[in-house]
């Protein structure tokens, strides 16, 4: 079979990563991608939908009125496309071999040994990790430039791990329900805030619980009016920008426990079902190449198979890799191009998902860059 190419993400260009940064400039100075009301100056509030990826938004562009008014295009996500990832490049402006966190379950020096840190939670098999990994330590780059962005998003995230680690002290305006999300912009749009951050996790969660379907088609209508509530509270010449951390393929039942005779050549298991590391058994390169060979054998006419060394040298991560985030990856990664997923028998939680992401296809690496102004003067 041919093996199709994967989407690589445009770190230069049209990438997640550039987005604050270019919105941190001044207008005449943005990025050419980006849209154009983008470009014209005012107010900017930018909506990032969890989730929401740019071909499952295509496909059901009937669904989204408000949505179908923005004008823009896709943009390329990060690898691996996963939210922890993914969310750190766009608030520190940088590709994820600057910033080190590489992935959604990384390994981490634990108290007695390497442990597997779920990032999003903060949490490994001991517990909460901040007693002996430091976020601000873990993810050392500034936020917003350093900027005091306002962050509109759940109340119930302050003060995580991750939050700590990728939004840092930025002034947070916590809700509730997301009609609180709209009061909340509207307040400081009112105070003159040039930009605000707003974050969205409904799409993600539905599409993880339920899959593709009328769940998901629910909740697109309702992340739809939420935009056409944002557009019509915008002040004049403000700007309303939306966009995702990734998309989402649908892989129902085609979650597999990782093959037996991979786990014969693995130490451990990070990563996640869509971008699983293997962890040799030892560092020495033929433990390395051995358990390349067998995972090309069981998995290459379904997945893409790589070495850490090879994604680096290839520009995956978006640069070199500094020596201590070296360490949190493995040493050979599973990547499918066909909507399957590898199970780490020790994750008990992640059996449960429809849909899923991490990897390198288009439903998944392909994100929204659209914008508009708001509707007062219309």
């Amino acid at each position: 079979m041919t093996v199709p190419s994967p989407v690589l993400p445009s770190y230069e260009g049209a990438n997640l990563a550039g987005v604050i940064p270019g919105l941190l400039e001044p207008a005449e100075r943005r990025p050419v991608w980006f849209p154009e009301p983008l470009r014209e100056g005012g107010q900017v509030v930018l909506l990032v939908v969890d989730g929401l990826g740019w071909l499952q938004l295509q496909d059901r562009c009937h669904f989204v009125p408000n949505l179908a008014t923005l004008t823009g295009g896709p943009i390329t996500s990060v690898v691996p496309s996963t939210t922890a990832t993914a969310l750190t490049s766009l608030t520190v402006g940088t590709p994820p071999a600057l910033h080190g966190i590489v992935g959604y379950r990384l390994v981490v020096p634990g108290p007695t040994g390497p442990e597997v840190l779920n990032v999003l939670r903060w949490r490994t098999a001991s517990g909460d990790a901040r007693p002996f990994v430091d976020p601000r330590a873990f993810q050392p780059l500034e936020p917003f430039r350093g900027r005091p962005v306002p962050i509109v998003s759940k109340s119930e995230f302050a003060g995580t791990g991750f939050s700590e680690a990728h939004q840092r002290d930025a002034p947070l305006a916590g809700w509730a329900q997301a009609s609180s999300l709209v009061v909340e912009v509207r307040r400081l749009l009112a105070a003159g805030e040039p930009l605000v951050y707003a974050y969205y996790e409904g799409v993600d969660k539905i599409a993880h619980l339920r899959g593709f379907g009328e769940y998901y088609d629910a909740e697109l209508i309702a992340v739809d009016r939420l935009v056409g509530d944002l557009l019509d509270i915008l002040p004049a010449g403000a700007v309303l920008a939306v966009t995702a951390d990734h998309g989402q393929v649908d892989v129902g039942p085609k979650a597999v426990i990782v093959d037996q005779r991979v786990m014969d050549e693995t130490a451990m298991l990070s990563g996640e079902g869509r971008f699983r590391w293997l962890h040799a058994r030892s560092g020495e390169s033929s433990s390395v190449d051995r358990l390349e060979a067998v995972a090309r054998q069981i998995y290459g006419d379904e997945a893409w198979v790589a070495t850490a060394e090879q994604m680096e040298a290839n520009g995956w991560f978006g640069g070199s890799l500094r020596p201590e985030v070296r360490t949190r990856l493995g040493d050979v990664a599973v990547i499918p191009f066909e909507p399957v997923a590898y199970l780490d028998p020790a994750d008990g939680g992640e059996a449960r998902l429809v849909c899923r992401h991490g990897s390198l296809t288009a439903d998944e690496m392909l994100v929204p860059l659209v914008a508009r102004h708001g509707r007062l003067g219309e």
